[in-house]
């Protein structure tokens, strides 16, 4: 199983008024995991959007454990928990300065012909995704 990490600042404009990063923020901040995730597999996901295929998020769920601050650097790891040549699931675990669980989560992607959001089969579109895919899954 391949696992990305990236490591994000906690900037001030991400955080609410109880001082802690706003909940919205880790959707964001699991989205740059993906991406980074998908650049270690050795692909863009720009590449596939100038094939006129997307990608939209078809289900999402997130689990807050502990909060992080303004100024601290959280760690998001990132991994394809299950793919079916189809659907693809991505896990998260998004991790304190301390290496303590902040939150997990999944996020479940479909991807689709941009025009028509029909979904497609990756291995037909996009062979060498389908086969890395295949290797670094969960």
């Amino acid at each position: 199983m391949k696992v990305a990490e990236k490591q994000v600042e906690v900037r001030y404009a991400e955080t609410d008024q109880m001082g802690v990063v706003y909940h919205a923020n880790y959707l964001v901040w699991m989205e740059i995991g993906r991406a980074a995730l998908i650049e270690q597999l050795g692909f863009r996901y720009t590449d596939m959007e100038k094939e006129g295929v997307i990608a939209p998020v078809t289900d999402l769920q997130i689990s807050y454990k502990k909060p992080l601050r303004y100024g601290e650097t959280a760690t998001v790891r990132t991994w394809i928990e299950a793919y079916d040549g189809i659907r693809v699931t991505y896990a998260y675990e998004i991790l304190t300065p301390d290496g303590e669980l902040a939150a997990t989560g999944k996020t479940q992607h479909v991807c689709v012909k941009r025009d028509s959001f029909l979904p497609i089969l990756i291995r037909k579109y996009f062979p060498d995704w389908h086969e890395a895919y295949e290797r670094a899954k969960k």
